[in-house]
């Protein structure tokens, strides 16, 4: 058991280790960005590195499973150099029971990542995207989900004059996102708040415009809009959205805390829209700490022999090579799920499945008696 810990904590701190050092890259390249593209907008290197400190927290979580593999191969290269990995071995230990305390280890660090830092990512995800829609569009357009319908806002100009505001709620929208059904427009002034509403049986979102169909105007600064209501067959009303843009405002499954992600992807199916991606990404964040765990099996399997003055460089390319190919087989699988071709559960479970199994087979096959 103390042999276990302190293996344990060896690789606890060669994760922390590997994982500052990254992330400390990460803010350097982020930060630079910043600043290359948003040099118009002189933000300045305050504003540049708080853009930067939001982003990072998403790319670090994101490359978590290959910082996980360099700590692994961090760990047995030390036990090996030290000796220590001869004594380990000389003691009668196996290497599969020498490879339990970093896995459990990999598991553990790999939950508390998805219940604690899944939520901090998503929450700095959204503030990275409000800042940045502040920038680049002076947040005219907003598109978010509610219990039981769909939330659009988008800039009102008219002939080239900004009329204020465009809000729109809709019960359900199309799978594509270019139509909207029992949906309400109202319009808010820049000054004196809002000044019309008009539902519509739907809503049809073409190139610089709404077409709305089954139309009821509603004047909203009349007395009595009720009376002053107009009907008409249909109706146009100016629009700078895309159907792809309000997809990406539900398309990015990563915005959305864990915890919530269930409940997230019930209110999509009853809007209209396609869960494959949220449903795929879910399945991802569970299977999450047994990629952790699979990268340290595959560490092991190419770092965990003893050194006997032979290079070291071949077997640890081997081992980050071999990493590197589960983690873009992970991408592959959640693309394919995504799309719809293969099971989110089975896109999310095959890599560390299929990466832990080659490596425990390959550790096998070295092993002595």
């Amino acid at each position: 058991m103390t042999l276990s810990f302190y293996i344990a904590r060896r690789f606890l701190r060669a994760l922390l280790v590997v994982g500052g050092a990254f992330a400390l890259i990460l803010f350097l390249i982020d930060m630079i960005e910043m600043i290359r593209r948003f040099s118009d907008a002189d933000i300045g290197l305050t504003g540049a590195a708080g853009l930067a400190g939001l982003n990072i927290t998403g790319s670090f979580y994101a490359i978590l499973p290959l910082i996980t593999i360099l700590a692994g191969i961090a760990l047995f290269l030390g036990l090996a150099r030290s000796s220590e990995l001869v004594a380990i071995r000389a003691s009668g230990r196996s290497a599969l029971k020498t490879l339990i305390a970093p896995v459990a280890t990999a598991i553990i660090v790999g939950a508390l990542a998805v219940a604690l830092m899944n939520p901090f990512v998503a929450a700095t995800g959204k503030r990275l995207d409000i800042a940045m829609a502040n920038i680049e569009r002076n947040g005219s357009q907003t598109v978010s989900l509610g219990e039981s319908a769909v939330w659009l806002r988008q800039g009102f100009v008219v002939d080239g004059k900004d009329q204020g505001q465009l809000m729109i709620r809709a019960e359900r929208t199309s799978p594509d996102a270019a139509t909207l059904y029992n949906a309400s427009f109202t319009i808010f002034a820049p000054d004196t708040g809002p000044t019309r509403r008009i539902e519509a049986r739907e809503a049809v979102l073409q190139p610089g415009e709404w077409q709305l169909s089954g139309v009821k105007d509603y004047p909203l600064t009349e007395p009595n809009p009720e009376a002053s209501a107009r009907v008409s067959d249909t109706l146009a009303l100016p629009s700078d959205l895309t159907a792809q843009r309000i997809r990406e405002g539900f398309g990015r499954p990563d915005s959305v805390p864990v915890w919530e992600l269930p409940g997230f992807i019930q209110g999509l199916e009853r809007a209209g829209f396609s869960a494959n991606r949220h449903r795929t990404w879910f399945q991802m964040e569970l299977a999450r700490p047994f990629l952790m765990a699979a990268m340290v099996v595959i560490a092991a399997a190419f770092t965990m022999r003893p050194v006997r003055g032979r290079s070291t460089g071949i077997p640890v390319l081997l081992a980050f090579g071999a990493g590197i190919g589960v983690f873009f087989l992970r991408n592959l699988a959640q693309v394919l799920g995504d799309n719809g071709q293969v099971l989110p559960w089975i896109a999310a479970w095959a890599p560390p499945a299929v990466a832990a199994l080659l490596g425990l087979a390959l550790i096998l096959y070295r092993e002595d008696g």
